[in-house]
């Protein structure tokens, strides 16, 4: 794929609301063996651990009062260029980018990605599929809504998130160690691979590598403890 030739409307998942964006293969296995080696060589502070999965941040950490910019390393920053050169964030260029590692049945809750970025998102995917599922936010705290529609992201893709699938849908990946590709996933035909409707998908350690741009930064150091 030449990257510089790509023109991402032709790439808009037409089954799902305002808008998303799906390129499968969008790197090379070769590229995805560099990134996923990259990842692990990074020293263990640099590793966030949660209780469902674990995470890295690079560019700075995103907080209200401004995020404290720092450089990124050049096998990572290529592909915020590249994420730049598709000018899907308002001519603004990606500046950080957060990592999360996935284990088979390790997941994430619904939720928006907020006011601190830029309302576009961007997400590599590296190592392993998964299922990301969305659902229109709750009214109150008794409405629990299920899951309406969902992607299939593809080891190696990239999906772009913008407008009201950014803004008015929740999103989630469910803690499974396998996925049921069902009529709730809507965007096969984008895919690399053909599907059979019905099977069923392993899931293995993914790493996903989400691009953003914080407009709210800073060179100096930030007192987060004071409200």
């Amino acid at each position: 794929m030449n990257k510089n030739e790509l023109n991402i409307e032709n790439y808009k998942i037409k089954t799902a609301p305002p808008t998303a964006y799906y390129v499968s293969e969008f790197i090379t296995k070769n590229e995805e063996e560099s990134i996923l080696s990259s990842i692990y060589a990074a020293p263990k502070p640099k590793w966030t651990q949660l209780s469902n999965r674990r995470l890295q941040n690079w560019g700075g950490i995103p907080h209200n009062k401004g995020m404290i910019a720092e450089s990124i390393p050049s096998w990572l920053d290529v592909y915020l260029e590249q994420i730049h050169n598709l000018n899907v964030m308002g001519g603004n260029r990606p500046n950080h980018v957060l990592v999360n590692e996935y284990l088979p049945r390790q997941g994430i809750m619904a939720h928006l990605d907020g006011s601190l970025f830029y309302p576009t998102i961007t997400t590599i995917s590296v190592g392993s599929h998964t299922v990301l599922k969305f659902s229109e936010p709750a009214v109150d705290d008794a409405d629990n809504r299920n899951p309406i529609f969902s992607f299939l992201l593809e080891p190696r893709s990239l999906l772009i998130l913008q407008d009201e699938l950014f803004n008015n849908y929740l999103h989630c990946i469910e803690e499974l160690s396998e996925d049921i590709l069902d009529d709730s996933v809507v965007n096969l035909e984008c895919c690399s691979n053909k599907y059979i409707p019905g099977a069923r998908l392993k899931r293995d350690t993914r790493i996903s590598l989400t691009i953003r741009h914080v407009p709210k930064t800073t060179a100096f150091k930030i007192n987060i403890g004071n409200k």
